[in-house]
C-alpha cells in the first residue's frame, strides 16, 4: 500500500479556485452562524505517553472479570483469534464499496461465501451481504413484505424481542404500514402482508410454527441455534432475518453488530442491501461481482428498496472466518454446549426451589424470583447472572463459554 500523502497548501489552493472560492471559510458561509460551535470545551492537550496513562486509568474502572449468563439478543461466544488477524489486515480493513471488482475480488469473495453460509444455515435460496444490524433486518423485512404483497397490514408476534419492535414500529411509521401485535394468530391472515415471529423467541422458547396461507412468513432468528434446530425453511419461512452477532462477535458492551436477511429465491430483487455473485472472467477463471445492488447509491430515492447507509462488511468478514474455523461439527458443538449448559442450570435451579418457568427452550429461560433486583444483586460480585424482565421475572441464558463450575457456582449462591 503507497503511503498516505497529506494535502499541502498549494493543493488547497488549487482545489478553491476549481470551485471559485477563496478559503476553506467560505466554504461554510452558507451554516447560520448561531448553529457553529464557537470553540471545544477541551481540557489542554497531553502527549502520548500521558494520553496512554489516562486511557488505561479509564479502561481499568471496567470490571469484565464475570461470568455471563445473560443474552437477550448480545452474547458471550468463544471467539478464535485468528478472526481479529485477519479482519485487520489492510486489504479488508481499510476497504470501502466494492463497486471495482477488478480490485476488490478478496471483499467480493467474503461476502458471496458468507452470503452462502447464511443461506446453508436457514435453508433458504439467497441472503444479501449483511445489513446494519438484526433489528433492522427485521425492520426491512416488514418494509419487503409490503412491496411484495401490495398489502400495509403486518402482525407481529408480542414475542419477539422489544428493541426490535421499536425500531420496526419506527420504519413502520415511516412507510404508512400498520402492525398488530398478537399472541395467537386469528383465524384468517389473508388481509395482511406479512406474519413476523421469533423462533427462538424472545424468552428463549421453541416455537411450534405453521405457515400461514397467502401470508408472507418472516422468521427472526438465532442463527447459532441453526447447528441444532430445524432451519426455518422447513416451516415454511419467506423471509429469514436475525443478528449475526453469535457469529464470532465480541459483545463489546453493545455494538456494533450486524444483521442478515435471506429469502425465497422468487423474492430475489426484493432484498435490500448488496449481494456479491460468482462467475467466470474473460480468461475462463473464477470471479466475483456485485450481482445485485438495489441501494441507495443509485439514487433511486423513494424506489429504492433500502436507504439504510450501509452493509456490515468488515463484520460479515468476521462471521466468515469464524464459521470456517470452527467448521460444522465445531459450529454444532458450540451450539450444543450453550443449550446442554442451559438445561443443566435450569435443572439446578428447580432443585434448588427457583421456579423455572420455560420449557421447550435452546440456550434461555425463564425464572420466577421473589424480587429480580435483589436476586441479581446477590450474585453481581463474580456473576452477570440475566436480564430483568420485571420486577418477578428474569431471562437467563448460558453459551459454550459457561463451564460446569460457572453453573455450579450460580445454582450454590441463588
Amino acid at each position: 500500500m503507497n503511503n498516505f500523502a497529506a494535502l499541502n497548501e498549494q493543493d488547497r489552493t488549487e482545489m478553491l479556485n476549481s470551485i471559485s472560492k477563496s478559503s476553506i471559510e467560505e466554504l461554510f458561509l452558507q451554516i447560520p452562524q448561531q448553529a457553529r460551535m464557537i470553540e471545544l470545551n477541551l481540557p489542554e492537550a497531553l502527549n502520548e505517553m500521558q494520553t496512554q496513562k489516562q486511557v488505561q486509568a479509564l479502561a481499568n474502572k471496567n470490571h469484565s472479570d464475570f461470568s455471563y449468563f445473560i443474552g437477550a439478543g448480545t452474547y458471550n461466544k468463544f471467539i478464535p483469534a485468528a478472526i481479529g488477524q485477519i479482519a485487520q489486515r489492510y486489504e479488508f480493513l481499510t476497504a470501502y464499496t466494492p463497486y471495482q471488482p477488478e480490485i476488490a475480488q478478496g471483499t467480493l469473495q467474503i461476502m458471496y461465501e458468507f452470503q452462502t453460509m447464511i443461506c446453508r444455515l436457514t435453508g433458504m435460496d439467497v441472503s444479501n451481504a449483511s445489513v446494519y444490524d438484526g433489528a433492522t433486518a427485521a425492520a426491512e423485512a416488514v418494509i419487503m413484505a409490503k412491496r411484495i404483497s401490495k398489502k400495509n397490514k403486518i402482525l407481529v408476534s408480542d414475542t419477539i424481542n422489544p428493541n426490535y419492535i421499536k425500531v420496526i414500529q419506527t420504519y413502520a411509521w415511516a412507510n404508512d404500514i400498520e402492525l398488530e401485535m398478537f399472541d395467537k394468530l386469528p383465524e384468517s391472515t389473508q388481509d395482511y402482508a406479512g406474519i413476523l415471529v421469533q423462533n427462538p423467541n424472545f424468552y428463549g422458547e421453541i416455537e411450534e410454527i405453521t405457515k400461514p396461507e397467502n401470508t408472507l412468513l418472516i422468521v427472526i432468528t438465532d442463527i447459532s441455534s441453526l447447528a441444532i434446530l430445524a432451519p426455518p425453511s422447513e416451516y415454511g419461512a419467506d423471509i429469514v432475518v436475525g443478528d449475526i452477532q453469535p457469529l464470532g462477535i465480541p459483545m463489546s458492551f453493545g455494538g456494533p453488530h450486524a444483521g442478515f436477511m435471506a429469502c425465497k429465491e422468487k423474492f430475489m430483487r426484493q432484498l435490500p442491501g448488496r449481494l456479491a455473485g460468482r462467475t467466470i472472467d474473460a480468461n475462463g477463471e473464477q470471479a466475483f461481482t456485485l450481482t445485485i445492488q438495489t441501494r441507495e447509491q443509485h439514487i433511486k430515492r423513494e424506489k429504492a428498496t433500502s436507504n439504510i447507509c450501509s452493509n456490515q462488511a468488515l463484520i460479515a468478514l468476521c462471521a466468515t472466518v469464524y464459521l470456517s474455523l470452527l467448521g460444522e461439527n465445531g459450529f454444532k458443538q458450540a451450539s450444543y454446549l450453550s443449550s446442554k449448559n442451559a438445561h443443566d442450570l435450569a435443572k439446578k435451579l428447580r432443585e434448588k426451589g427457583i421456579n423455572v418457568i420455560s420449557k421447550n427452550f435452546y440456550n434461555e429461560f425463564l425464572i420466577e424470583v421473589e424480587y429480580a433486583d435483589k436476586f441479581l444483586e446477590k450474585l453481581k460480585d463474580n456473576i452477570i447472572g440475566g436480564y430483568k424482565i420485571d420486577e418477578k421475572t428474569i431471562l437467563v441464558c448460558t453459551t459454550e463459554m459457561n463451564s460446569q463450575e460457572d453453573i455450579d457456582t450460580y445454582a450454590n449462591l441463588v
